[in-house]
């Protein structure tokens, strides 16, 4: 059985409580929120910190809500099943209704949080495994060790982003919004990442995640998320398709954003997509010509690692099928694109 480390745990009602905590505590306190990820991660000591600030019980990190503007405001705390039976996040930003609805199953996602899945550290079958068992093997470059197991003779971390809302928010244009001991701060989620497998975010020391703001999305908004797992739940993706298509009054494509995730340590945007579908009308011969198009160029630009269990080339192979998929499960506004 694999125990808990000791730790002691605070538990805020205020945010500025919180942030102040977690300066004070400094390298050796984290933030909890759900904890689905962060308590395994504890139990494979991957995660040792001695202080755990609970953001349970601070409400105004909580909620949906439709700002003037147009634009939806979700609060970082607010629950994966929250989001995903969210009326409006249904009608307005589509695409995330469905990846929250595909994270885990119900009762991670009764637990866990859109915050907490955004801020989802990275994993890799070579580093996501027991202590006992990243000992025997030598440990590997993300922690306590210094080679990788994934790339001979790599420098940088592989290890991927595997958060299914990521991607999703990506190609809605969403805005993070974080408070720290230097005050508040708003960074384009596009921006958030980096190309690291080690730390693949840019999050200041004593930083929370407080929202979560996806721009106004048009009348003729679509969007689709596509998983592909081994099992209809629980498991993280072996790869994540998020689709966005605005099509205008006459169904012709206005624009259009297919983002990936699983392959690599940040969410990828396929290139060329916009320029391949713009203009064509949602149904016509040409709209699947071009869509077969796009597939096409989301195999020749993503080139999975054995960083995550299954194998890399059935992934890749499988790319080009979940981005079809999902672009078609868009245009008829349906989906979401997944194992059954």
């Amino acid at each position: 059985m694999l125990r808990l480390p000791k730790f002691e745990l605070r538990s805020p009602r205020t945010l500025s409580e919180a942030i102040q905590l977690l300066e004070e505590a400094g390298p050796a306190a984290m933030v909890i929120a759900g904890g689905t990820d962060l308590v395994p991660n504890m139990k494979h000591e991957l995660a040792t910190p001695e202080l755990l600030v609970s953001l349970a019980h601070i409400e105004e990190l909580r909620g949906v809500r439709r700002e003037p503007e147009g634009a939806l405001a979700i609060g970082a705390m607010t629950s994966l099943a929250e989001v995903a039976a969210s009326e409006l996040v249904q009608r307005f930003a589509p695409a995330l209704a469905q990846a929250c609805s595909l994270v885990a199953g119900p009762q991670l996602r009764a637990m866990g949080t859109l915050g907490g899945n955004v801020l989802l550290d990275t994993r890799c079958q070579w580093f996501n495994q027991s202590y006992f068992w990243r000992q025997a093997l030598g440990f590997c470059m993300k922690k306590d060790g210094s080679v990788c197991h994934v790339v001979q003779g790599g420098k940088n971390c592989v290890a991927a982003a595997s958060n299914d809302t990521a991607p999703a928010l990506m190609t809605l244009g969403a805005r993070l919004e974080l408070e720290g001991p230097e005050g508040s701060r708003t960074t384009a989620i596009d921006d958030f990442w980096v190309a690291d497998g080690i730390v693949n975010k840019k999050l200041g020391a004593s930083e929370i995640l407080t929202r979560i703001v996806v721009p106004p999305t048009p009348r003729g908004h679509r969007g689709a998320y596509g998983k592909l797992r081994d099992r209809g739940s629980i498991d993280f993706p072996l790869l994540g398709v998020a689709v966005r298509l605005d099509v205008d009054e006459t169904e012709r494509v206005a624009h259009a954003d297919v983002v990936v995730t699983a392959l690599a340590a940040q969410p990828k945007r396929v290139a060329k997509v916009g320029d391949t579908l713009r203009g064509q009308t949602l149904g016509s011969p040409e709209f699947e010509s071009a869509v077969l198009a796009v597939a096409e160029l989301a195999r020749k630009q993503c080139r999975p690692l054995p960083n995550i269990p299954g194998d890399a080339d059935y992934r890749r192979e499988m790319v080009p099928v979940y981005v079809k998929r999902t672009l078609f499960a868009a245009a008829r506004g349906d989906g979401p694109v997944h194992h059954v």
